[in-house]
């Protein structure tokens, strides 16, 4: 197994605001091993059940990617549909935690996002992004499918714009299509230009009664009780597949490019 599926980390920040920052980072481009997964989800868990915390930031560290998705050598490392359910079931997890959290969560993506990523910024309650942010659901070109994110990026940018992605696998879509069809509310020329916009509405929400906000975020997640069960469905799905001849060799394939 390559060394690099056990770097990663995830950090949090509470300024005196209640504002709480979410960092995760892996040198491959901000990718999603089983460890990062683990811990993103427990953290936003966490910080959800921080009376101290009034709002939260989800972000990636860098300039560049904002997450390219599941870790390709983690991936490559599955050997039994166990294993393989349980590394997407991370995803799950993740997607999961950002649902049942109290606390509103604002995406801030600075980069391209691939795959998991896509889930991640269709899972928060409110994106802004840079105009770098393209976005792709390369699921399939690797033999897989956006199995598990699926719901949550269907849920944010509806079923024909998720098939759009999930099927043409290989094609970037830009920033400003993620604006028009709703995964992004604002899109900005410049990093700076959208964290200070993100720091603007962190700091309101940080005003705002909190009572009034969860209640308002449980009625925009109506409807979705059933996806712990869904997303574990969709993660066995996920975890069969990837033991395939045909992906493990479409995945090795991609590695060399």
């Amino acid at each position: 197994m390559n060394e690099a599926v056990n770097q990663g980390s995830v950090s949090f920040n509470i300024n005196q605001e209640g504002i709480a920052t979410i960092i995760f980072e892996h040198p491959l481009s901000n990718s999603l091993p089983g460890k990062v997964l683990n811990q993103l989800a427990d953290t936003i868990t966490e910080l959800g059940q921080n009376n101290g915390v009034k709002v939260i930031i989800l972000s990636s560290k860098g300039e560049k990617a904002f997450c390219a998705g599941a870790s390709f050598d983690e991936l490559i490392s599955i050997k039994d549909l166990q294993t393989g359910k349980k590394f997407f079931s991370g995803f799950a997890n993740v997607i999961n935690a950002c649902r049942k959290c109290p606390k509103f969560i604002i995406g801030r993506v600075q980069g391209k996002a691939v795959g998991g990523g896509v889930g991640l910024a269709s899972a928060v309650d409110y994106c802004i992004a840079t105009k770098h942010a393209d976005v792709k659901l390369s699921e399939l070109a690797v033999g897989i499918g956006p199995f598990v994110v699926g719901p949550a990026v269907q849920r944010k940018i509806g079923l024909s714009a998720m098939s759009e992605l999930a099927i043409n696998a290989t094609e970037w879509r830009n920033a400003e299509w993620a604006k028009r069809k709703g995964l992004y509310t604002d899109i900005f020329d410049t990093t700076e230009a959208m964290d200070a916009e993100i720091q603007k509405l962190a700091s309101k929400l940080a005003n705002s009664n909190p009572e009034a906000m969860k209640l308002l975020k449980a009625v925009f997640w109506e409807g979705t009780d059933h996806w712990d069960q869904l997303l574990s469905e969709r993660a066995e799905m996920s975890g069969t597949l990837v033991l395939s001849e045909f992906t493990i060799n479409a995945i090795n394939a991609f590695k060399t490019k």
